[in-house]
């Protein structure tokens, strides 16, 4: 189980690329953002999926609004 990329990421930064992706003003940019954001949520995902974080369930149901609206 390699979870090196995963490490990549703070645990914040889903949010802050979700909120760029949210807010994006320029059509030419704006399939690149939603694909950052949806990569975050994806590698955030795969870390706590390996952790072993009790409290991560808010998070978690966070996220899946957050790709459900990038969608």
């Amino acid at each position: 189980m390699n979870t090196a990329v995963c490490k990549g990421l703070d645990t914040g930064s889903w949010k802050d690329l979700y909120q760029a992706a949210l807010f994006e003003s320029d059509l030419d940019k704006l399939t690149e953002r939603i694909a950052e954001a949806e990569t975050a949520l994806v590698m955030r995902a795969r870390e706590l999926f390996y952790a072993s974080e009790s409290n991560s369930g808010e998070e978690e149901e966070s996220m899946d609004y957050a790709m459900c609206a990038l969608h």
